[in-house]
């Protein structure tokens, strides 16, 4: 059996670790910043704080480097306008179909809302986070969904062909400029 040089692994190993360091370089406000400016159609704020809509949504993206967090929220109702049906529909999508985003309740208004540790998204991540947040709150009191996908159950299936359905309306997130979602 052949001995591969050391100097060989070494730089072998150097270029995977490069490699993936290149794709998961830290997220921060200013990459947040020229990404939520790209896909939205409007947008307010400074890096860290940000309200942007897409479409006739609004927005709301907020991070705190220090404690390395950031969400993005989309205001949906007031709780005081929905009966228990609609918050009973949400936790179950919870579960089933808005996946990565959530619906949540803060200060009576109900939200999708994505959080995730900052330096660990990725721009991929956080372009599909906004359009999950985007379309958790277009089928709320709908379809109850933020994407495709769904897991196992009946609310998953009724979901799932309904979705169908809703598909043919929204073929693609509304965007300012196109990106790779």
């Amino acid at each position: 059996m052949k001995k591969v040089p050391v100097t060989l692994l070494l730089m072998f190993f150097g270029i995977v670790i490069y490699a993936q360091n290149q794709q998961t370089a830290a997220m921060n406000n200013f990459k947040m910043d020229e990404i939520i400016r790209r896909v939205a159609d409007t947008v307010e704020g400074i890096p860290g704080r940000w309200q942007f809509m897409i479409k006739d949504r609004i927005m709301i993206a907020i991070t705190d480097a220090n404690a390395n967090r950031m969400r993005i929220i989309s205001p949906i109702a007031e709780v005081s306008q929905l009966d228990e049906e609609y918050k009973t529909k949400a936790l179950t999508a919870n579960f089933h179909t808005v996946l990565d985003a959530k619906y949540a309740i803060s200060d009576g208004y109900i939200y999708s809302i994505f959080v995730h540790p900052l330096k660990e998204l990725t721009e991929a991540q956080l372009e599909d986070a906004i359009k999950q947040v985007y379309f958790a709150n277009v089928t709320f009191g709908s379809i109850y969904t933020s994407t495709d996908l769904y897991f196992p159950g009946t609310a998953g299936q009724k979901a799932e062909e309904q979705h169908q359905k809703k598909l043919e309306e929204e073929k693609e997130l509304p965007l300012k400029k196109k990106t790779k979602f």
